[in-house]
């Protein structure tokens, strides 16, 4: 098992500062598996990774979430551990999930990487493992995450697995640099319907142009979405949808492709940007995280 892996217990248990959680928030557990996943440039199930994650010690079973990093991430970063405890905090079996993200690629590559950990009807896929816990009932509901590649993949998982309900994510859209993704990235082209994703990207997210103009013109290809050449938000009367986080907003000033660190992307991906880990608000974690328990039972 990777050092980061190991390492799930010490940093889960240090991420509690400036979240929102109620006084009735469950108590967890926390708890590590591996499942077969694709190779970097994709291809076979083949290769073996982690997954780590928390649960309620509550009796009984519980929804599931799942989220995935970005490309060259530890899957056990802040941000990460960040969501799947406070996921676990509101009656879920919540993971994060490791897979070949050494590499960017095309719409075949980075599917079928998510397919890999979404396919229902694979023993070995990450999903099947988690959904197999004792605690765990994706009949209630699945519902996803993620950051840049990660979060392409969220998008793509109700292809492979439909109990997926929604899927939030961070720093997603149709083209990232000189890789069009439109094909399976732009509304229409995947499973999951559009007002059941809500995505959340930075002003200045350099992948994506680099200035409000290209990256609104991003959300809005994704989501089918447009509210207007000066909208910073445009969301259906469920909550989905797209918001822009704007520079202004940001204690570092910086609201790139990864506004969730300090830093931005200069930043160590365990140092996580204040007013993003203990806000409120609809750009800002714990609304988004609200947002997915719309969409499953308890």
């Amino acid at each position: 098992m990777r050092q980061g892996a190991m390492q799930f217990l010490k940093k889960a248990g240090v991420l509690c500062s400036g979240m929102l959680l109620s006084a009735a928030a469950w108590a967890q557990t926390n708890f590590t598996m591996t499942y077969n996943g694709a190779s970097p440039s994709g291809g076979e199930c083949s290769s073996t990774y982690n997954i780590v994650g928390m649960e309620p010690t509550a009796p009984g079973k519980h929804p599931v979430f799942v989220y995935m990093v970005g490309t060259w991430e530890n899957f056990t970063n802040a941000s990460a551990l960040e969501a799947v405890k406070r996921m676990a905090a509101k009656g879920y079996v919540a993971a994060t999930v490791e897979y070949g993200n050494s590499a960017f690629g095309s719409c075949d590559v980075i599917g079928s990487k998510s397919k890999c950990i979404f396919d229902p009807d694979n023993a070995a896929s990450a999903i099947t493992q988690i959904c197999s816990r004792k605690g765990a009932d994706c009949r209630k509901g699945l519902v996803v995450g993620g950051f840049s590649q990660g979060s392409i993949m969220a998008v793509l998982a109700k292809n492979y697995d439909a109990r997926v309900q929604a899927a939030y994510g961070l720093g997603t859209g149709v083209q990232y640099a000189s890789t069009d993704l439109r094909q399976c990235m732009a509304n229409g082209n995947h499973v999951l319907p559009a007002d059941r994703l809500r995505i959340v990207n930075g002003e200045a997210d350099e992948f994506m142009g680099g200035n409000q103009l290209t990256v609104r013109s991003q959300m809005q290809e994704v989501t089918g979405l447009n509210c207007g050449l000066t909208a910073n938000g445009c969301v259906n009367p469920n909550g989905s949808g797209w918001h822009m986080v704007q520079q202004i907003r940001m204690s570092s000033g910086l609201a790139d492709h990864c506004y969730m660190r300090s830093a931005g992307c200069a930043s160590s991906e365990d140092t996580l940007q204040p007013a993003w880990q203990s806000g409120g608000e609809a750009w800002q974690l714990e609304d988004n995280l609200r947002w997915l328990t719309n969409f499953t039972g308890k």
